[in-house]
C-alpha cells in the first residue's frame, strides 16, 4: 500500500470523524449487554474484531508490527479528541491513550458509560490481533490506558481484566 494511502479499511472525505458516532457505539453496547448479557457482549466486540475488522488483520499478518504501528497512527489520527503516541519497540507496538476520544466525549455529554466500557479495546484488539499472530494486553482505563501489542509467542500472561479499569 502507497504510503499516502489510510491502513484503514473504510474510505471517508472527512480528516476526522463525528464524534456523534460515539453516542450509537455507546447505546449499542448497552442494548446489546441488556438483551445478550455480558457473555454476549463479550461476544459482539469478538465478532466485531473477527469479521468487520478482518481486512485490517489481513494487513498485520502481511506487514506486522509496522502495520500494526501504522493502523492505529491512522486510526487515532481520524478519531475527534485523540491523544495517543503510537510506538513502535523492538518487542511490542505500544499504544499511549492519554484521551479516550470515545470516554471524553461521552463525559462531555453527559452520558451514562457501561462501566465494562474499556474492555471492549481488548476484546475486539485480540479478536483482530491473533490471526495475526500477535496479542494485546490493555492496562487502565476510565479516559487513559495502555495497549501492548505482542508476538503471541511471547509467553505473556492472559489479559487480568481487573488491570482494566472500569468507566465512571
Amino acid at each position: 500500500m502507497p504510503a499516502t494511502e489510510s491502513a484503514l479499511p473504510y474510505t471517508d472525505t472527512k480528516p476526522v470523524g463525528a464524534a456523534d458516532f460515539y453516542f450509537a457505539i455507546n447505546a449499542t453496547f448497552q442494548f446489546v449487554l441488556r438483551k445478550l448479557g455480558m457473555e454476549g457482549l463479550k461476544r459482539y466486540w469478538t465478532e466485531l474484531g473477527t469479521h468487520y475488522h478482518a481486512p485490517v488483520t489481513a494487513q498485520w499478518k502481511e506487514g506486522g508490527a509496522k502495520a500494526i504501528a501504522r493502523y492505529w497512527r491512522d486510526f487515532f489520527n481520524a478519531e475527534p479528541g485523540a491523544s495517543v503516541e503510537v510506538s513502535e519497540l523492538a518487542d511490542e507496538v505500544r499504544l499511549e491513550v492519554k484521551v479516550c476520544p470515545l470516554i471524553k466525549h461521552l463525559r462531555d455529554n453527559g452520558r451514562a458509560m457501561l462501566p465494562c466500557l474499556c474492555q471492549h479495546c481488548y476484546y475486539i484488539s485480540e479478536a483482530m490481533a491473533a490471526p495475526a499472530g500477535y496479542t494485546v494486553r490493555v492496562s487502565g482505563g476510565n479516559g487513559s490506558c495502555t495497549q501492548r501489542f505482542l508476538k503471541r509467542e511471547a509467553g505473556v500472561p492472559p489479559q487480568n481484566l481487573e488491570d482494566i479499569a472500569e468507566a465512571v
